[in-house]
């Protein structure tokens, strides 16, 4: 928190000590100022987008568009800190490829069904979909989350996630 705080105000003397100042393979030439706003810039953006889908919610199509958009740019956003190979790499680790690859193939769903196909229904029902993924694929950046959201259902349900 300190290298944070450091960076963040540009008392950083030392450079290559704080987690932002980590190379990104040459591929990012952002400060860590920069990626900070960059982070904090696509990460309102996702929210507003989320909550602005809110109010279309009762036609599904723009519904799913500006959630599924959201969505995108929320997740997007810890690239700016990581760098887009580094998040990358976290989301296809092996503890998470499966929920990565169910939530990018619900996100895919969703908005096939509302700018393709434009059923209401289907696009619903992919938008419940994903979000269920997106919850799942949350949990997994949370150490036991998973399991014990399993246990959970065990013994809420007599089912297992």
């Amino acid at each position: 928190m300190w290298n944070l705080g450091r960076s963040l105000t540009g008392d950083n003397e030392e450079q290559g000590d704080g987690w932002l100042d980590e190379d990104s393979g040459g591929l990012c030439s952002l400060s860590p100022t920069q990626r900070m706003y960059g982070f904090a810039a696509c990460l309102v953006a996702g929210l507003a987008c989320m909550l602005l889908s809110m109010i279309v919610f009762v036609k599904p199509i723009k519904f799913a568009v500006l959630f599924t958009f959201g969505n995108l740019l929320a997740i997007g956003s810890t690239a700016f800190l990581l760098g887009p190979m580094q998040q990358l790499g976290m989301m296809f680790d092996p503890v998470r490829a499966f929920a990565t690859a169910i939530y990018l193939g619900c996100v895919v769903m969703a908005l096939i069904c509302a700018l393709w196909i434009h059923s209401k229904l289907l696009t619903i029902i992919a938008i419940i979909i994903e979000i269920a993924a997106l919850f799942w694929y949350s949990l997994s950046y949370i150490p036991f989350a998973r399991r014990m959201v399993s246990e959970l259902m065990i013994r809420l349900c007599d089912t297992e996630l």
